[in-house]
């Protein structure tokens, strides 16, 4: 997988489909912000060099949970354990496209939801 296919992969894709299925989770919003959110993280792991070491992936990671535990707290804590889920593979499939391999979770240090 590349990271223009796990683009349009996002969880935010399927989370729209369930706001439109009456899913109050969910809004144009917090969508929308965890969608900018996605994408930053995905071009900060594009813009690393070829070969980056584990410790700018892994700052590229924290970035990410850390936004995405802001926009969980201003949006009234849309991310439950599905939506978690679902970060959390898009989070570390875009780690190891970018070269970082790992059995652990990846995003428990810093993540709050």
């Amino acid at each position: 997988m590349t990271f223009e296919e796990l683009t349009k992969n996002k969880p935010t894709l399927v989370w729209k489909q369930r706001m439109d299925e009456d899913d109050n989770l969910f809004t144009d919003e917090n969508i929308n912000a965890t969608n900018e959110v996605l994408d930053s993280y995905i071009n900060s792991l594009k813009v690393l060099r070829e070969n980056p070491t584990e410790e700018e992936i892994l700052e590229c990671v924290k970035k990410v949970v850390i936004s995405l535990n802001e926009l969980n707290e201003n949006y009234d804590y849309f991310i439950e354990t599905m939506e978690r889920e679902e970060l959390y593979e898009f989070i570390t499939e875009a780690a190891r496209i970018a070269g970082f391999e790992s059995e652990e979770d990846i995003t428990e240090e810093w993540r709050e939801w």
